[in-house]
């Protein structure tokens, strides 16, 4: 009894001094080359990042104090990459005390302690790989993680047109942004009228492009079908082609003035319609332009699928008697489905945010009374207005935010439900 006491006395030991110095718990258990290097990385890194950190955690708090001289958003940036650096610093912290415990629960155990080409060895086999992705890991945390945190900084923040460093210094308000798309008129009107429209915009679309490539890579699947390859390359052109060129060209053809769909085929008819000046209409042309570029990429998935179903499961089926329909949705669609559809939502997320078609065809317009959007701008294009046509960084910063977590929960649940994801998981 007493000696497992003893034996607790003896970790708790380690583990305090530890706490109370980096690597003198290692010392104590007689790691003394271990407790060395971390006492010289911990007093290296408190000399050479204290100042930077104490300056940053300040500014990140505080967005400076006196005008024209302190710079919010210098002060906002500096404050973020000092809170990973603070971050990376505690994860070095936290080890230093994690590995004195396990080095004096070792040595309870009546293991003794590694030489150091036993050490050296044992880093080389456990601590290599993790070694090796520290550059890709910290040119992610610079390049991915410090952008993405200064766009949701800047969502609780009043950076505008009206309020912008140098001249003024911004302040931290809260879920103000947020309230304000559910409350304030302007803001309440343009961001439901955006965001149903930008729903309505990628169901629609993104079903239509996968309904018509499927359609299609039935048909050219279809045995009686002749010149296969003849009709695949034919539907595959469109997706060859530049998208921003096909864009460009169907803004053309959509001219109400010049165009040629109005000018040579529906004037046949005596019908002339305002397709970029009625936003209803230009919504209409949106959507089947993209049907137009979309279905080409769906169709060639869906035709490469088709032809690794197994044509005994379809000669079962004619046995049992069964019909068209019933063999497609038994047999063709489950097997489409499985392979396909991580691909096919990943359609509806990036026609979420698809701001090329939006932009290059009308640049979202026409003007709406009432709104700072567009009749046809989706979120995407929306945020893309505010933050360089009227500098409303702090209110993008906060549509951004509630993109993405859409998106999110969206591919989240999705990718949950999804029978391919949840076979991957058996093995």
């Amino acid at each position: 009894m007493a000696n497992n006491q003893s034996k607790k006395t003896s970790r708790n030991i380690a583990t305090l001094l530890s706490i109370v110095i980096p690597g003198l718990g290692q010392v104590y258990n007689r790691r003394f080359l271990k407790g060395i290097l971390l006492l010289i990385v911990t007093i290296s890194f408190l000399v050479t990042t204290w100042d930077y950190i104490d300056i940053g955690i300040w500014g990140l708090f505080t967005l400076g104090t006196i005008p024209r001289e302190h710079h919010s958003i210098q002060l906002l940036i500096q404050g973020l990459i000092a809170l990973i650096v603070l971050l990376f610093g505690i994860g070095i912290y936290v080890y230093n005390i994690m590995d004195a415990r396990k080095d004096a629960i070792s040595r309870e155990n009546g293991n003794p302690n590694p030489t150091l080409l036993k050490g050296i060895s044992s880093f080389y086999n456990n601590g290599f790989p993790y070694f090796m992705i520290l550059p890709g890991l910290l040119m992610l945390l610079f390049v991915v993680v410090l952008p993405l945190l200064f766009m949701v900084g800047l969502a609780f923040t009043d950076y505008n047109q009206y309020n912008s460093p140098p001249r003024n210094l911004l302040n931290w308000v809260g879920f103000d942004n947020f309230a304000a798309l559910a409350s304030v008129n302007m803001w309440k009107d343009t961001f439901l009228s955006v965001f149903t429209w930008t729903i309505v915009w990628t169901v629609v679309a993104t079903t239509l492009q996968i309904v018509l490539g499927l359609f299609l890579a039935l048909l050219v699947n279809d045995k009686r079908v002749k010149f296969k390859r003849t009709i695949r390359t034919v539907l595959i052109l469109p997706w060859a082609v530049p998208a921003f060129v096909s864009i460009l060209i169907f803004s053309a053809l959509f001219n109400p003035t010049f165009g040629a769909i109005n000018r040579d085929l529906l004037s046949q008819f005596e019908i002339m319609i305002p397709w970029l000046s009625d936003p209803f209409w230009a919504k209409v042309a949106l959507i089947m332009i993209q049907t137009w570029l979309g279905f080409p990429f769906v169709f060639a998935l869906f035709t490469g699928v088709l032809q690794s179903v197994p044509q005994d499961m379809y000669e079962a089926a004619d046995v049992d008697g069964g019909t068209r329909m019933q063999k497609f949705r038994h047999i063709t669609w489950p097997h489409l489905l499985f392979a396909t559809a991580p691909l096919l939502i990943m359609q509806y997320a990036g026609n979420f945010n698809n701001f090329n078609i939006i932009y290059l065809f009308n640049e979202g317009d026409p003007a709406v009374r009432g709104q700072n959007a567009g009749g046809t701008d989706i979120l995407i294009s929306w945020v893309y207005k505010l933050t360089f046509v009227t500098n409303n960084y702090n209110m993008a910063a906060a549509i951004t935010i509630i993109m993405g977590l859409i998106i999110s929960v969206f591919a989240f649940f999705q990718f949950r439900k999804t029978a391919s994801f949840k076979e991957e998981g058996r093995y």
